[in-house]
């Protein structure tokens, strides 16, 4: 499959319980870390709620 790559820009101070939990789940927990993951519905599912806060870089 496809990987997609994600770089979170937000940081999570101020934000809800379920969108730091989001976060972690797509592996990203600090500023400007970058994730490979499968591109999948359910990762971009997740990448929908949290959009403010992260960007997809490919």
């Amino acid at each position: 499959m496809a990987k997609i790559k994600i770089k979170q820009t937000g940081s999570p101070i101020r934000r809800t319980k379920d969108q730091r939990a989001t976060l972690i789940g797509l592996g990203l927990n600090k500023m400007h870390r970058v994730s490979e993951l499968e591109d999948s519905p359910e990762v971009r599912g997740m990448i929908q709620k949290i959009r403010h806060m992260v960007e997809v870089i490919g």
